[in-house]
This record gives C-alpha cells, structure tokens and sequence, in this order.
C-alpha cells in the first residue's frame, strides 16, 4: 500500500455473547488485509436488534480480551455502547468515533455477510456511510444478488478494494470472499446450556480454550 496520509481504525461490533472463533477469524482477516492502525472492539450494551443479553458487560469484555491476546491481536476495548444509558444503534458509535478521529481518518466497519444482507433494517442506515466504509467477510462464491436489491445497489456503487479503503476516510464496500467459518453465538451458548459446556474438538471449534475456562470458572451460560 501506498503512505497514508491519516490513520486506518478498524471497527468490530457485536454482543459478543460469547466471543467466538468467528468473531476473531473476521477481525484476523482484516488485519491482513487492512493492517489498520488500530483494531477497536465495541461490546454491545443495550443492542435494539438483541434482547436479552445472557453474560453481564464485564464479563463480555473480559472474555474479549482473553480471545484476543491468545490470537496475538492488539485491540482496543471500546466501551461508550456498554455506557450509554439507551438502545444502542450503529450510526450513534459511528459519529462518536468520527468525531473523535476527525474527518480525514478511514474508518472501517468490519462484518460478515450475513449482516450485509440486514444493514437496510438498521436505523438511518444509508447514512452510515457518511461515516464509515464497510469490510465483509463473505464465503467463497457469494453473490452480491443474495442481498435486498436497495442493499444491492448501494455496495455495487461503493465496491473499492482495500487500498481504496485505506486511502478515504468513508463510504466503500470491500467484499472479501474468504472466510469460512459459520459460527453463532446462539449456536455456542445452546451448546453450553445443553452440555453444561462443551468439550474435546468440538470445544475448539466453536470457542477458544481461555474463553471456555473463564466461562466454566463463572458458571456463564448454564442452563
């Protein structure tokens, strides 16, 4: 890549409720491929497409950053969603961490491609990208036709690679159709609850091994 002239943040949203194998895989594919200055993490507080969140806010962060000091990945914990007192929708972050980074810096909201095929059911979605660009983790052979055609037209407008990305502060589409891994939240705790945890080579496919033992050590998500 050619010299930036301002600083790359990759952002990585969720409930994070466990933190899994998936999650780590999508912000480890776009550290290769962004290598952003910073990896920040947003833990979701009161998520208005979520209820119920099962694990108490420190215990979702301690979980995160277990998961990702094992991957070897620095990351930032951002809590302002954890601490805002109301639901908590995309397009607030998104204008908190504009404001703080300025205009100049590129902003990069990472997610997989089954969020894509959603984002028009987020609050004031089409300007999220007077804020952000979007980096999507899809399967190999996905096509962008899946999505609903107002989504559709928007990415088929804004596709860039990650250079362009890099090098603008806001509003490109990069597809990047290699990452295999389809893994739940939902799916990880049911397996929990109905195991009282997982265990063997199942364990490792769905969560890492540091992440298991914290939720063993704290009774996290038994029945």
């Amino acid at each position: 890549m050619t010299q930036r002239a301002a600083p790359v943040v990759a952002v990585l949203g969720g409930s994070f409720d466990p933190v899994h194998h998936g999650h780590v895989a999508l912000a480890s594919l776009f550290q290769r491929l962004l290598a952003p200055d910073q990896l920040r993490v947003i833990p979701a507080g009161n998520p208005w497409q979520k209820k119920g969140l099962k694990a108490s806010p420190e215990h979702r962060v301690a979980m995160l950053r277990l998961a990702f000091d094992e991957a070897g990945l620095d990351v930032v914990i951002d809590r302002q969603e954890i601490e805002r007192n109301a639901a908590t929708y995309a397009i607030d972050t998104l204008r908190n961490i504009r404001s703080e980074l300025g205009p100049g810096a590129s902003i990069v909201f990472l997610m997989g491609a089954d969020q894509l095929q959603h984002l028009d059911s987020w609050r004031d979605w089409r300007a999220l990208f007077d804020y952000t660009h979007f980096a999507v983790a899809a399967r190999p052979g996905y096509a962008l036709d899946e999505l609903p055609p107002a989504v559709q037209a928007e990415v088929a407008a804004r596709l860039g690679t990650a250079e362009d990305l890099c090098n603008s502060p806001s509003g490109r589409i990069l597809i990047a159709p290699d990452l295999a891994i389809d893994i739940s939240a939902t799916g990880v705790r049911e397996s929990l609850a109905a195991r009282g945890a997982p265990h063997g080579n199942e364990a490792n496919s769905l969560i890492s091994g540091v992440v298991l033992d914290y939720i063993q050590q704290h009774h996290l998500y038994n029945k």
